[in-house]
């Protein structure tokens, strides 16, 4: 993973509504969810879904699958531990931070 496709997958989850989408992804494991489980759970409307999967999936952080009728969105668990692996790895140089409640920053 390069620091650009990290910048886009980080990008892309700096939207409130694109980040509950891949939450909910993420919740629903490998199973995924169809456009309108997403809709019905978040409460957006399927225009705005669409546009918000679509900038999820050039990030690489959704994948789709057609199934019969339906169109099943996942969560790219190997771009999101990717991002989480370089961000470890380069920004705090391989260590894992511990937080306490009272820090205000990175232990690291």
């Amino acid at each position: 993973m390069n620091k650009a496709d990290v910048a886009q997958a980080l990008g892309a989850l700096a939207h409130p509504i694109r980040l509950d989408v891949f939450r909910a992804l993420v919740v629903a494991g490998h199973g995924g969810l169809t456009p309108g489980v997403l809709i019905g759970q978040l409460d957006v409307p399927s225009a705005k879904l669409s546009f918000h999967l679509k900038e999820l999936s050039i990030a690489g952080l959704v994948t789709q699958e057609r199934s019969s009728r339906n169109v099943i969105y996942r969560a790219a668990y190997e771009q999101m531990d990717g991002v989480v692996a370089y961000l470890t790895d380069n920004c705090c140089k391989g260590l894992v931070p511990v937080l306490q409640e009272s820090d205000a920053a990175c232990a690291c």
